[in-house]
């Protein structure tokens, strides 16, 4: 089963699933809620039924959530939700919009799972203005033998995993495509850390640690 065929098959029951990490969920909208700002226009990549679409598109002036998975989005649209957020289907590796046509772009839970997440970062970073927010929430490996029982379970069922980072790789791997980090912090259990990731459009030099909201990076 190919990966979008995977999306398809499980978009129903999406929804009902991420309720178990609702918890997680609000700790990632509590993280990204203080850098948005009213007249900001967002772009998310791989938005699967609105989980962070739905809550955070109330605080910008635009929300434009992009899945490849139609099915997906189908589901999406019938969340109840505000009229400045737009749901479409799209491929996060060949985007149509224009260069630096958005003030932040949001990728959760989902460079892990990309065959190849450099090209949708690097279609991210065209179409980021300058200073532009990357909000990248990334599950990354966890520890012990508990960690690799779960994602072999996860494989039987189609579901693939093509990345292992932990989070001084996922960080590094965002910095070696000009990313610069400004804030990062992990959540949930050892088992299945989430790293919390914020960088920016700029030189990794310019950032002004202190002055940025939010900053509580952890290890």
């Amino acid at each position: 089963m190919d990966d979008k065929r995977f999306w398809d098959r499980y978009s129903k029951n999406y929804s009902a699933l991420m309720r178990r990490s609702e918890r997680m969920y609000l700790q990632i909208h509590k993280a990204i809620r203080p850098f948005l700002k009213r007249d900001m226009d967002v772009l998310e990549l791989a938005c699967g039924t609105g989980q962070l679409s739905v809550p955070l598109s109330p605080y910008v002036r635009t929300w434009e959530a992009t899945d490849f998975s139609p099915e997906m989005v189908t589901q999406a649209k019938k969340q109840l939700h505000t009229s400045r957020l737009h749901f479409s289907v799209q491929d996060a590796t060949k985007l149509p919009y224009g260069p630096e046509s958005f003030d932040a772009v949001v990728i959760s839970n989902a460079l892990h799972i990309m065959p190849q997440p450099e090209k949708a970062l690097s279609e991210a970073w065209r179409v980021l203005k300058p200073g532009g927010f990357l909000f990248a929430p990334t599950f990354v490996w966890g520890n012990g033998r508990w960690a690799g029982f779960r994602l072999w379970v996860m494989g039987l069922s189609g579901f693939h995993v093509y990345h292992r980072w932990n989070a001084g790789e996922l960080m590094a791997y965002l910095s070696e495509r000009k990313y610069a980090i400004i804030h990062h912090q992990l959540l949930g259990s050892k088992y299945a850390p989430l790293c919390c990731l914020i960088a920016r459009k700029i030189p990794p030099e310019s950032v002004q640690h202190s002055k940025t909201p939010g900053n509580a990076g952890q290890e």
